[in-house]
């Protein structure tokens, strides 16, 4: 029956503890109370089919379908366009079981789970999905729920639109939440803990249009447990996908990277706080074409900043007001150790602080890869090299002027071939005879 979820959850939660029944008291959306549909809270037995029907049921008469505080074993639950199911946060928990996710939805167009606790139950998913898998939907909704536990991804999504709100994904063996082909997702005030090899993946099959956003969530604990060289180990992690917005997230303890972007056009990385970081932090790279890199914050990593590959078209970007402190080797690549920002092409430096850099504050192009650059307004503190400039035969222009760099022991401003230093400090002599380079108006303390 069609009951209001006011008078259902207060008085089903008054009958198990006071605490619950002053958290259901709020709630006023209308529902259908799924005890009265054949589910049970608490028992032992396996709750899919009852959930089933009540699923079905509930979705038919298009209205939300409520459980009680309580644990639902069940699994495998196929969720039709328009279902929507509400729980009390914290109090109605969902434990995995048939080695299937707990939710499937094939078209999942208006779908809404809120205030629901899934448990991964230690059992092991299949490949590519996760407790709650989703599929070919828009104005989907996860609001207010724990995914914990699951062996494989957390929340696995494929041509999905919709937000992510306020949803705790813990201990995923894989990715914590993985999304395919975007149609306009947003992940919000979400939190992910502890993942097996990617926080948040936005991924694309073909190079194109995402614009996924992905604002204001904590990431921490990201292992790479599949190995390789940085497609796992990241907080997140945009691939083929255009125009994604990563903004005001806190990203700590990552092997690999805080924010990547491989061939991952007109990024966004602006105002995240990172900090034990494995290898780069912020990264933009292979063949992408625009990137922001704007106001973060990153504290311990081996380097603070790369944008590379032009070699692969990779090129445009601003890297500016960042903070980069602590960059030393972290056993990874000797090649990217200590580096504060490390850019190749057609890019503005300007406005950042660089502290503590073992290797080098900023360093421009890799071997002839290098074009129009200008590095300008910026201050290196302690680091051997203050910046480091490409100047072999084809590198290109370069603008290096207006900066402080203070304790520079090796030199303030340095030819590069490579990771060698061809030249003696260019602030004092030498730079004339690279008409490439105009460098001028720094300060050398």
């Amino acid at each position: 029956m069609l009951i209001d979820r006011r008078t259902l959850l207060a008085g089903l939660a008054a009958t198990a503890t006071p605490s619950l029944a002053r958290a259901a008291a709020p709630i006023s959306t209308l529902g259908l109370d799924a005890a009265q549909l054949g589910v049970r809270a608490g028992s032992p037995d396996d709750q899919s089919k009852a959930l089933q029907r009540a699923i079905d049921q509930a979705a038919a008469a298009r209205a939300p379908l409520a459980l009680a505080p309580g644990v639902y074993r069940a699994g495998d639950l196929t969720l039709p366009a328009g279902a929507q199911i509400v729980g009390i946060r914290g109090a109605t928990r969902l434990v995995s079981t048939r080695g299937r996710p707990v939710f499937t939805a094939p078209q999942a167009d208006r779908i809404t789970l809120d205030g629901l606790a899934l448990d991964g139950g230690g059992t092991r998913l299949p490949e590519g999905l996760g407790l709650v898998a989703l599929m070919n939907g828009r104005d989907v909704r996860i609001s207010d729920c724990e995914i914990t536990g699951a062996r494989g991804h957390g929340i696995s999504l494929e041509r999905i639109g919709g937000a992510i709100l306020a949803t705790t994904v813990a201990d995923a063996a894989d990715v914590a939440i993985h999304s395919i082909d975007g149609q306009g997702l947003t992940i919000v005030r979400s939190s992910v803990r502890g993942a097996g090899n990617n926080g948040i993946v936005v991924l694309r099959n073909v190079t194109g249009e995402d614009a996924t956003m992905v604002l204001d969530n904590r990431i921490e604990d990201v292992r790479a447990d599949a190995g390789g060289s940085g497609p796992f180990g990241n907080g997140i992690n945009a691939f083929r996908a255009g125009s994604v917005i990563v903004r005001g997230n806190r990203i700590h303890n990552c092997a690999f990277t805080a924010v990547r972007g491989n061939t991952a056009s007109a990024i966004e990385i602006v105002g995240n706080t990172c900090s034990e970081i494995g290898e780069v932090a912020l990264y933009s790279e292979f063949g992408f074409e625009g990137a922001l890199i704007a106001n973060n914050t990153v504290v311990g990593a081996q380097t603070g900043v790369s944008v590379a590959n032009f070699n692969e078209g990779g090129r445009i970007a601003v890297v500016q007001g960042n903070i980069f402190r602590n960059l030393a080797p972290r056993g990874r690549s000797e090649g990217d150790n200590g580096i504060g920002i490390y850019v190749e092409a057609d890019s503005a430096v300007t406005g950042n602080v660089v502290e503590n850099a073992t290797f080098a504050g900023i360093m421009a192009g890799w071997g002839p890869y290098l074009r129009d650059v200008t590095i300008t307004g910026n201050v290196v503190r302690a680091a051997p090299i203050g910046v480091g400039i490409s100047v072999v035969p084809g590198a290109g222009s370069a603008v290096i002027a207006n900066n402080v760099i203070s304790g520079a022991r090796r030199g303030a401003i340095l030819g590069m071939d490579h990771r060698e230093v061809v030249t003696g400090d260019l602030t004092r002599d030498g730079a004339a005879r690279y008409a490439q380079l105009a460098i001028g108006g720094n300060r050398v303390n």
